[in-house]
């Protein structure tokens, strides 16, 4: 997880254009790098929301009414950190085109 917020916190948040050919050089198809790319992003997701909800949970308080909502500033310094990250397909595209995703083709089964 840790590693994941590393590289996110040296991004640059704002979407840039990339280049179409150098997505396509690593797979020969445009449409599987994307596939590729947003399969990444969504387990880039998915861990990153484990962790957040793992985080707010130690500071969870369990209460009866609705009316004794209280803010807790860990929670929202934690929130804000998470806010802060780049989009996920952003971080998968980047780690896409500095070859540290692995991918492999499941064989078609003979019909």
């Amino acid at each position: 997880m840790s590693d994941i917020k590393s590289k996110a916190q040296g991004l640059d948040a704002n979407v840039q254009p990339r280049d179409v050919l150098e997505l396509v050089a690593k797979t020969g198809n445009i449409y599987e790098s994307l596939v590729i790319i947003s399969k990444r992003a969504r387990q880039i997701s998915s861990d990153l929301k484990w962790e957040i909800q793992r985080k707010l949970e130690e500071f969870a308080v369990n209460t009866d009414t609705i009316e004794e909502v209280q803010e807790n500033k860990e929670q929202i310094e934690i929130s804000k950190f998470y806010e802060r990250l780049p989009n996920t397909s952003i971080i998968a595209a980047n780690e896409f085109l500095h070859d540290e995703i692995q991918w492999r083709y499941t064989e078609e089964k003979e019909q």
